[in-house]
């Protein structure tokens, strides 16, 4: 077991646990998970025995167990056999700490008696005796002789409650030290999480169980009934056995009988292990429990905390985080809230990592992908409680494609129902809306996008829906950047106090005010309850605190009281009589408060009207914008939603119109709105009772100088003729980039870099110039989920700026950890370890990356897992990556709907046609005439110069079709939507059969 010391018989090794006060249990330096032990009694040398549960001691006997105790317990030590006796197990040693006899040291201050010598007497007998002989003069210990000190020195022990409740109070001891720490010592480890215990003073022996986890058991020996009688021995009682008649001893036979009565159960896996590692930590020493709770069995409930060095430790996180016990709700549920997240936060990272107990554990399906993209800009429209649209501050001002829609990770707050289908709001769902308003419409804010999710695109479906019924929802968390009125929802989120050994890492430092927790904190939702291994908020520690805070302050939704109910009268649902009855009340205060809910088109909104507590549909008098689908009707709506989204409004109705909508002016902070149309020439002003509208001279003058700079719907306007919207189309050009591709991800979607973006090269210029050191030492720079760094390209072992998609949780624990990044200027993805990660200086991680996301337009091309999928991004890869190559591409439009490919990001995606310019042939073309692609599906309306570009391409396609090239080799190709039928072909009959 323990290892020798040079070749003279002395053994090294470490004392795990001191029995009594001459017996030691010593475990050897192995590199075993459980090294061999030993049980060793120090040589000549008898110490008062101990009672076990319940009796009286020996004189003495505690305090000479307590000394050795606090001597030897943890220490190393060099011992060495001196004598054994025949038929006794233990052997009889002679034990060193340092330089110090351990025998001598207990003889000296009196804790044990010296035996006498048989046979030759040894010096180190000699020398004992002289000990005791001083010590005997002294009255030290043993030998104290003053009057009561024999008495005082007795334990009389309490019945003891392992075994039988009935000895203990437990409710009564749970009420009086409830969330008290209570001084104990451990005297046995039945497992990892039981631990049976001395309390102190009082000496009650009791069995505590550790509150929230649960190590595997440590088997059992289960009892048959016996064939042939057992004899019980006299001291010990046994129920009724003791009224059954006296037996002799049994014979061999008989015992070998008997034996066959019992089954072993052995351990379950790392249960041996679990109970060692408690062991090492606990038995025999000092700890302080904090009782949590009491089972129906009255069994102790209890987190359990020892020192170490300086610092007290939890066991319960301790195991947890190696990996030796499980998270149990039944007894987690009795500890407070932040203990109980820091543990399950705990036991899933040793699910990830697959650590002991968790070795063949096999993560849960989830619909929930990782992404990392950050970006700032201004709330436009707050969705619902848990929805906003933020317009992204790196896309031009007023663009469409700059509106990002974001849900606020891991919370769920009342729906708002929908009136079309007759679906009432949910109780505190308006108030939800409306708090968010108050506090985010215009405001600048900083998103960090955390994860993606497939939801189903009609809730409540029965049946499994498939990837076309599905659709892809981004979720982050928004940050307030500068402080408002939002600090008073706030000022009252003191931290959760947490245990005093609570080990897990502090929560994540936040850039600002989380919109989520404001939210949470406000009682307006909940915090969802994540499933093992599903994606989360990166502050869920501090939604789930904040959530507490408003179930004990019965904020929102966690009142006892009614909900406020509020019914709105919704005009635009109604018909257009019932509209008519509602205009002498809109009429008769002139101007009205209202709130801006929607922006239907440029000049036609819906608006809630406080004071009637209606929503009515509204539209300004006597000024117009381009109708949908014309030049410049969407940057109408993106103006307006700019502007007047969601914002405080004062409005004047003048009448309602057949369709029962109102008629009137509109003012945003004393401005007339519509002026910013007409300066903007976005609209045009009608001349038929102009004269009625206040502020008209204003929108003449607004309108004129639109004019006067060809603004827009102007850009051709000559003095005395009249020009149609539609008189721009054909002059708008379409824009054209010259690009290089850096990664090709499928047969249809790609990567590019501008050739003339000037970034690229100063970006180059930068990462060139920096001075590269050793990897940084560990714990100095811990990189985390979304951060921008430096890593070392597998391919060419070059350094590329990088955004870390994911990564070990908590600190980094080894340089071969492993991080997967995305670099952000190529498009490409993968595992590195922390070796090949550096920090990287602002200046240069701040600017965004230069690769953008984009696609072949008008094309179908096969996934990698559908047929031809691989031949179709094998062809793309071998077009555009095989040597430096420029290309030009045409932007045909742009999706802000959100490419989220490879949990990278959700940015716009560019669709686009890819010419080479040497042969002039887009590669959309060759993907066509090759069989790998088919063409989008033609829409019933659509642009002329779309059809025109259908009608081009559908040539090459016409060209695969006829040769049976790629996916047209077995004819056909059918579609469930039927999108590209063969001219000629037969369409199924419509209608009724």
């Amino acid at each position: 077991m323990a290892q020798p010391a040079g070749n003279s018989g002395w053994l090294r090794g470490k004392v795990k646990a001191v029995m009594s006060g001459d017996t030691l249990v010593i475990m050897g330096f192995t590199k075993a998970e459980i090294p061999p032990e030993k049980t060793i009694v120090l040589a000549h040398l008898s110490a008062p025995r101990l009672a076990r549960r319940g009796g009286q001691d020996d004189p003495f006997a505690w305090e000479s167990r307590e000394f050795l105790r606090k001597l030897c317990i943890g220490k190393d030590v060099v011992f060495r056999t001196e004598y054994t006796i025949p038929n006794f197990s233990r052997e009889f040693c002679s034990v060193f700490i340092g330089t110090s006899n351990v025998g001598n040291e207990v003889v000296t201050h009196g804790w044990a008696k010296v035996k006498e010598g048989k046979g030759e007497v040894t010096p180190e007998h000699t020398e004992l005796l002289r000990l005791e002989e001083q010590a005997r003069q002294q009255g030290v210990g043993l030998w104290d002789r003053s009057p009561g000190a024999v008495e005082a020195a007795i334990r009389n022990l309490p019945p003891s409650a392992v075994g039988d409740p009935s000895n203990l109070d437990a409710m009564g001891l749970l009420a009086s030290h409830k969330g008290k720490p209570m001084e104990a010592i451990v005297e046995q480890v039945r497992d990892g999480s039981s631990l049976r215990v001395y309390l102190l003073p009082e000496f009650q022996f009791v069995q505590v169980f550790v509150a929230g986890i649960q190590a595997p058991s440590m088997g059992r020996r289960t009892t048959q009934e016996p064939t042939i009688p057992i004899e019980v021995p006299s001291e010990e009682t046994n129920g009724e056995n003791n009224n059954s008649e006296s037996r002799g001893p049994l014979t061999s036979a008989q015992r070998i009988s008997a034996s066959s009565g019992f089954n072993e159960v052995s351990p379950d896996p790392y249960g041996r292990e679990a109970k060692h590692f408690t062991e090492i930590r606990v038995l025999n020493r000092d700890v302080r429990i904090v009782l949590e709770g009491v089972d129906k069995f009255s069994n102790l409930i209890g987190s359990v905390y020892y020192s170490d060095g300086e610092s007290a430790k939890d066991l319960a996180m301790e195991l947890i985080e190696n990996g030796y016990a499980k998270y149990v709700e039944w007894s987690a549920s009795m500890m407070e809230d932040e203990a109980r997240r820091k543990l399950k936060a705990a036991e899933l990272l040793a699910k990830k990592t697959k650590l002991r107990l968790w070795t063949n554990y096999v993560p849960p399906a989830t619909n929930s992908k990782a992404i990392s993209d950050n970006f700032t800009g201004k709330v436009v429209e707050v969705v619902s409680g848990d929805c906003i649209v933020v317009a992204d501050d790196s896309l031009p001002f007023g663009s469409p494609a700059a509106e990002r829609r974001v849900n606020l990770s891991s919370i769920r707050c009342p729906k708002l129902g929908n009136p079309r289908r007759e679906e009432k709001p949910a109780p505190y769902a308006r108030e939800a809306r409306e708090f968010l308003r108050t506090r985010l419409m215009g405001r600048q804010v900083q998103v960090s996008m955390e994860y993606s999710r497939k939801v189903p695109v009609a809730d409540g479906s029965a049946a499994p829906a498939g990837p076309a019924d599905s659709r892809v929802m981004g979720f982050g968390s928004v940050f307030l950047l500068t402080p408002g009125k939002e600090t008073e929802d706030v000022s009252s989120a003191t931290p959760t106090p947490t245990p005093p050994a609570a080990t897990t890492p502090a929560a994540t430092q936040q850039p600002g005010v989380n919109v989520a927790e404001l939210i949470i904190a406000r009682g307006f939702g909940t915090v969802i309850r994540h499933r093992d291994f599903e994606e989360r908020s990166n502050y869920y520690e501090n939604l789930l605190a904040a959530e507490t805070r408003a179930t004990s302050g019965k904020k929102g939704i966690h009142s006892a009281k009614d909900p406020p109910v509020m019914h709105v009268t919704d005009l635009l649902t109604a018909s257009a009589k019932k509209a008519k009855d509602f205009l002498p009340f809109l009429q008769r205060n002139r101007r009205m408060t209202a709130v801006v809910e929607y922006v239907l088109s440029g000049h036609r909104f819906k608006l809630f009207v406080p004071k009637e507590t209606c929503s009515i549909a509204f539209s300004f008098s006597g000024v117009r914008c381009p109708a949908r689908d014309e030049p410049y009707s969407n940057e109408a709506i993106a103006l307006m939603r700019r502007k007047i989204m969601q914002r405080d409004v004062e409005i004047e109705v003048e009448t309602v119109d057949r369709t029962g909508t109102f008629l009137g002016s509109l003012w945003e902070s004393k401005t007339n709105v519509a002026i910013h149309l007409l300066e903007a020439g976005l609209a045009r002003l009608q001349t038929f009772g102009a004269d009625r509208i206040p502020d008209a001279h204003l929108l003449a003058q607004a309108e004129q100088s639109a004019k006067n700079k060809k603004l827009k719907i102007w850009e051709n306007y000559v003095e005395g003729e009249e020009v149609t919207n539609g008189a721009t189309q054909d002059k708008k050009q379409k824009e054209e980039i010259k690009v290089v591709v850096t990664e090709v991800l499928s047969g249809g979607q790609f990567y590019v870099q501008a050739v003339s973006d000037s970034k690229v090269a100063s970006i180059q210029q930068q990462l060139a110039s920096l001075n590269l050191k050793e990897a940084p030492v560990l714990g100095a720079f811990n990189p985390k989920k979304g951060d921008i760094v430096l890593a070392q390209f597998s391919a060419d072992n070059s350094w590329n700026r990088a955004m870390v998609v994911s990564g070990p949780r908590g600190v980094v624990q080894s340089t071969k950890d492993k991080f997967e990044v995305f670099y952000i200027d190529y498009g490409n993805q993968e595992v590195v370890t922390y070796n090949q990660l550096r920090p990287l200086d602002a200046s240069v991680s701040s600017a965004p990356g230069v690769a953008q996301l984009c696609q072949l337009a008008y094309l179908k091309v096969p996934t990698l897992e559908d047929d031809y999928g691989q031949e179709a991004a094998m062809h793309l890869s071998e077009s555009t990556l095989s040597g430096p190559k420029e290309f030009r591409a045409i932007i045909e439009e742009r999706d802000t709907s959100g490419g989220k490919v490879k949990g990278q990001g959700t940015g716009t995606v560019l669709l686009v046609t890819l010419i080479d310019p040497e042969s002039d042939i887009s590669i959309n073309a060759s993907m066509l005439n090759g069989g790998l692609a088919r063409l989008e599906k033609r829409r019933r309306w659509e642009p002329k110069e779309r059809q025109v570009a259908l009608d081009e391409l559908e040539k090459y396609q016409t060209e695969a079709r006829t040769k049976r090239l790629g996916m047209w080799e077995y004819g056909d190709i059918e579609s469930d939507d039927d999108e590209n039928p063969l001219p000629g072909a037969k369409k199924a009959a419509a209608g009724k059969r």
